[in-house]
């Protein structure tokens, strides 16, 4: 194989978050700036090549990269717009995360090692990303759950440990039907790369059945991190985590990767009519409706905030897998571009939750009552949140749903846009009574659970926990405002659909 930089991209962008990962297991707890100074240049390379494969691909530039693995099946990164989509989203928030988590754990133990798997994490979410193949992206999506599980277990409590046991489980099950579904496919069609419409269209009446089960065992196996149902209860469980894990597993990696990969399978893999002559899209796509609907009612009987924000998360990632199997134009963009703002969104959510705890000590919806007079940044950055997912405009989510809502118009869907108006419905009953407890309802007199100060604080917390939330939210309000320009989520989503899809 003949190298050259388009071919090599690809490698650099997975690497500039390995090699530092690698390297911080050996750094002393004590050697904090030399492991920020990794960690945040690791950030800087991924961000300036991603910048660069982002110029390239809009240009019609191709990046490949190609090693031997299995017969008929090597080891492939390719850089297309869908990828970039959801790399773009992991570089961005791995550089909030980044910030954040450093503020968040402080002087807390085992630094080295949760900012290693946190790297780790980041490299194998960027991998299957990059996948341009179903074992490609099989071998990261194994990577992405032994990485992400000794963060889940961090604190090291019986709680914690009880948790990463049933994710675990969870997410190694899935894994295996996930492989099954792989395996199968592969006997029969060996193991092609991506390509857009989709590779088995020659061999779908010959082999009807056989594809039907490799579907079903390849849906099975991402829906457990997309979080359907009722494949979802890991998640909640996970919330024992710190807040920047919660936020890598709600907004950057894990149930991200599961959309993403329904999404490949979709539209790369079967291709649209082959989907629809297979009877294939109309069971996902009743299975994503009741995932969003179930989550939204689960969310609004929690008390606990982090709880209402996971069954949160648990109904809204399904709007991208309700976009891909509505399998119109405008679904489709809706469902991929929800992807990008759903992820700014619900970091933003999540960063403040943590903030809400790591200094005032808050958990619970009782206990937000006058948060907006204490911490009014945090609490306007929790709006900005909420109310994006609700979908009031001129917020990213609004346009997320504005297009899904079109999209089952489209489709003849009525009964799927019912969906949206309630899941909407819903997502206001139980984010608007946070709203308003946080600015409309009198502070505690006997004051916050547990306040905590930091040395030099100027602000309402500390500024590595307020930045990344402002930072996300603003993100959230731009890619809304802005939604008509190329480069943002929607016009890259756009091009998406245009250029790959053939819808």
């Amino acid at each position: 194989m003949q190298l050259s930089w388009s071919s090599l991209l690809p490698v650099f962008i997975l690497l500039s978050s390995m090699i530092p990962g690698l390297l911080i297991f050996a750094v002393r707890e004590e050697q904090v700036s030399l492991r920020t100074t990794l960690n945040l240049t690791g950030v800087v390379l991924k961000l300036f090549f991603v910048g660069l494969m982002l110029y390239g691909v809009s240009r019609g530039q191709d990046f490949r990269f190609a090693l031997p693995f299995l017969p008929n099946a090597p080891l492939v990164l390719h850089g297309d717009a869908l990828s970039l989509q959801f790399v773009t989203l992991s570089s961005v928030l791995w550089l909030a995360t980044t910030i954040y988590a450093i503020g968040y754990l402080g002087k807390a133990q085992l630094r080295s090692r949760f900012f290693a798997y946190f790297s780790l994490c980041i490299s194998a979410t960027v991998g299957l990303a990059l996948a341009g193949n179903l074992i490609t992206f099989l071998l990261f999506y194994e990577l992405l759950t032994l990485a992400t599980f000794p963060l889940v277990v961090h604190r090291g409590t019986p709680e914690s440990l009880r948790a990463g046991r049933i994710y675990l489980a969870y997410t190694i099950g899935g894994g295996t039907m996930l492989m099954l579904g792989v395996a199968l496919l592969h006997s029969l069609a060996n193991t092609q790369e991506f390509i857009a419409g989709g590779y088995l269209s020659d061999m779908a009446e010959a082999h009807d059945v056989g594809l039907r089960v490799a579907f079903v065992l390849m849906i099975l196996g991402l829906g457990v991190k997309a979080a359907l149902i009722p494949l979802h209860s890991w998640l909640p469980q996970a919330m024992v985590a710190p807040a920047p894990v919660s936020a890598l597993l709600h907004a950057v990696a894990v149930v991200k990767a599961g959309a993403f990969g329904i999404i490949r399978v979709v539209y790369d893999v079967y291709g649209v009519e082959t989907s629809t002559n297979l009877s294939l899209t109309q069971p996902l796509l009743w299975l994503a409706a009741a995932t969003i609907l179930y989550g939204s009612v689960r969310a609004l009987q929690q008390q606990d905030l982090k709880k209402r924000l996971a069954y949160s998360t648990v109904s809204q990632v399904s709007y991208i897998t309700l976009g891909v199997a509505l399998v119109g134009p405008l679904a489709a963009i809706g469902g991929i571009v929800h992807l990008m703002h759903q992820g700014l969104m619900k970091i933003t959510l999540f960063f403040c939750a943590g903030n809400f705890s790591a200094t005032l000590g808050v958990h619970k919806i009782q206990e937000m009552d006058g948060l907006g007079n204490r911490m009014p940044m945090t609490m306007a950055a929790f709006t900005i949140g909420a109310l994006g997912m609700i979908g009031v405009p001129p917020i990213a989510g609004f346009i997320s749903k504005w297009y899904l809502g079109a999209g089952a118009l489209q489709s003849d869907a009525m009964w799927a846009l019912l969906v949206i108006m309630v899941s909407s419905l819903l997502n206001a009953a139980y984010f608007l009574p946070l709203v308003y407890r946080g600015w409309f309802c009198a502070s505690p007199q006997q004051g916050w659970p547990a306040e905590q100060s930091w040395p030099g604080q100027r602000f309402e917390t500390h500024w590595m926990l307020l930045l990344p939330p402002l930072f996300t939210a603003l993100l959230s309000i731009l890619a809304g405002i802005f939604a008509g320009s190329f480069f943002s989520p929607l016009g890259w989503s756009q091009f998406i659909v245009a250029r790959e899809f053939s819808l």
